[in-house]
């Protein structure tokens, strides 16, 4: 891997400073069932509704995902990040054993979708796009379900971190 530049490493470093939600991204079909996480993901718009999820091209998932068409994001709840490890890679569980676990549902189509994520949106890739070592994919949403209130997962200075809204205090 050639010496990252200092514009490089300056960059890293401001992005370990985006907090992010954390997500993982899943598909299912006829070229596989995968799944990574990734906290790189953005609404784009409500008209059509649409977001964008960022795949390193040079991830085992990327081509699948595009060929696969149909993508589930989850979007984690604080309780998730043992979850968010395993599909990171880090602690190397084969993505078969993954998926064997009573945790997942599958949407109309094949991909599976996190039984209590905080938020699931289901769509097919209507665009791809690539920019640098990243394909940015569009996403056309088809399914929408937001499973209430619970702690968020998030990612800040490189490290997962649960938060919570306090509800307000009532004054009479």
């Amino acid at each position: 891997m050639p010496e990252l530049s200092q514009i490089q490493k300056d960059f890293r470093s401001a992005m370990a400073h985006l907090p992010a939600a954390v997500n993982v991204i899943t598909t299912g079909g006829p070229f596989g069932r995968v799944g990574i996480t990734v906290s790189a993901v953005c609404s784009v718009t409500d008209s059509p509704p649409t977001v964008l999820v960022c795949v390193n091209q040079s991830s085992a998932t990327h081509d699948i995902f595009n060929s696969n068409g149909e993508i589930c994001i989850n979007v984690l709840s604080g309780e998730h990040e043992e979850l968010a490890r395993h599909f990171s890679g880090a602690t190397k569980v084969p993505m078969e054993e993954r998926f064997g676990w009573d945790i997942w549902e599958e949407s109309s189509g094949s991909v599976p979708v996190l039984r209590d994520a905080l938020v699931k949106i289901v769509g097919r890739v209507s665009e791809r796009s690539v920019q640098g070592s990243h394909s940015v994919i569009f996403v056309r949403v088809e399914r929408i379900e937001v499973q209430g209130e619970r702690d968020s997962l998030v990612y800040f200075k490189r490290q997962f971190h649960r938060l919570s809204v306090t509800p307000e205090l009532v004054t009479v």
